[in-house]
């Protein structure tokens, strides 16, 4: 998700990816209470976002990082080449990356961005 607008009570988001991809959407603050099995002399609750923070980084940036989980979008070109290779291995696991691929992409296969005029040179 993206954020758009943050209200007092109320986050205004744009979705990014799955069925709903694009789409505004409106997420309110909720009333979070400590389970039964937790024993406090008093009784309390706190309203907060259902949200957890996230950061993005760029691919260039991420070069010697390793992340627990890694998401790439790919719905536009991969500038250079390496730069995929670089993005698709700063996970700490293979299961915890995620690639989002252009609308129109049939299958699993990306370009590989290489300018032959800097080969011949």
């Amino acid at each position: 998700m993206t954020l758009l607008r943050n209200h007092h009570r109320l986050l205004e988001v744009v979705i990014l990816g799955g069925d709903h991809h694009g789409q505004h959407a409106f997420i309110p603050r909720i009333t979070l209470m400590p389970t039964k099995s937790f024993e406090y002399p008093f009784k309390w609750e706190r309203r907060q976002f259902p949200v957890q923070l996230a950061f993005a980084m760029s691919i260039n940036k991420a070069e010697g990082q390793s992340l627990t989980h890694v998401g790439i979008d790919l719905t536009t070109p991969v500038f250079a080449h390496g730069q995929l290779y670089v993005a698709l291995s700063r996970a700490t696991s293979s299961k915890n990356v995620i690639v989002l691929l252009p609308a129109n992409a049939t299958d699993r296969r990306v370009q590989n961005v290489v300018y032959q005029e800097v080969l011949l040179e």
